[in-house]
């Protein structure tokens, strides 16, 4: 993937991780369009920067990415650049029957919204130049954390989708995946302020430096993830687990 010289969307432009990214690539001389719900935060995220752009998105609805997609083509034509970071994360109780409404809407967000998305834009993205598709995982796609079932089966659904799209769109689309550790972001509550996590900006800087290596790797995993994503293949996933979910 290019580093620069890109016309790049972004899902969950408005905060955390997607805000964190469109800022450094949009240093980087890249023109970037960050995609949200909230209007409001996606303002924030672009103002002052020229050269950036939002549009509003649920990825949850499947006619709105419909309507966004024809939109976007036809506003910024030249997008060669889809990263996939738009996310929910939920505890869920599974102990007792339940309303299944949190962990039905994170598939839909997490799961689909990301498939719908990646198929409304492949054949565009395929012609064109140095196209690229980063879809956003998680460390807890390697090693689940039990109180968010949910959230970690996505994140596994969505790593193993990216190793089939990356055989499927092999020299036609760059496919990358971006494994995030646990980082100080407002994804559930509380977690922006957890000493125990990874500063956003720490991780965005580790993970830009992957980003420009010439050839970027297929996984971005800055070194703190990697007590997880290598987890069962050094065969302590087992222990893993029991750390990770001790907390």
């Amino acid at each position: 993937m290019n580093a620069t010289g890109n016309t790049i969307l972004i899902t969950g432009g408005g905060s955390g991780i997607g805000r964190a990214l469109a800022h450094r690539f949009h240093d980087l001389s890249n023109r970037v369009i960050v995609a949200g719900r909230r209007p409001e935060a996606l303002d924030e995220t672009v103002a002052g920067r020229k050269g950036m752009a939002f549009l509003v998105l649920d990825v949850g609805d499947p006619a709105n990415i419909a309507a966004f997609t024809a939109r976007i083509l036809t506003e910024h034509p030249d997008l060669n650049v889809l990263i996939n970071n738009a996310g929910i994360m939920r505890a869920e109780d599974l102990t007792a029957e339940r309303d299944l409404a949190d962990a039905e809407a994170t598939i839909v967000t997490n799961l689909l919204g990301p498939i719908r998305l990646t198929n409304a834009l492949v054949s565009h993205l395929a012609r064109a130049p140095d196209a690229a598709i980063v879809n956003v995982s998680s460390g807890l796609a390697f090693v689940p954390l039990t109180s968010t079932p949910t959230y970690s089966a996505t994140k596994a659904a969505i790593h193993s989708y990216t190793v089939s799209l990356r055989q499927q769109l092999r020299g036609r689309i760059e496919v990358i995946e971006l494994v995030p550790p646990a980082i100080q972001t407002g994804l559930t509550p509380g977690q922006a302020n957890n000493s125990d996590y990874m500063q956003l900006g720490v991780f965005v800087e580790e993970a830009m430096v992957l980003f420009k290596q010439q050839p970027t790797p297929v996984e971005i995993c800055v070194d703190r993830v990697g007590f997880l994503r290598h987890a069962e293949a050094e065969g302590r996933f087992d222990r893993a687990v029991a750390m990770l979910n001790a907390r």
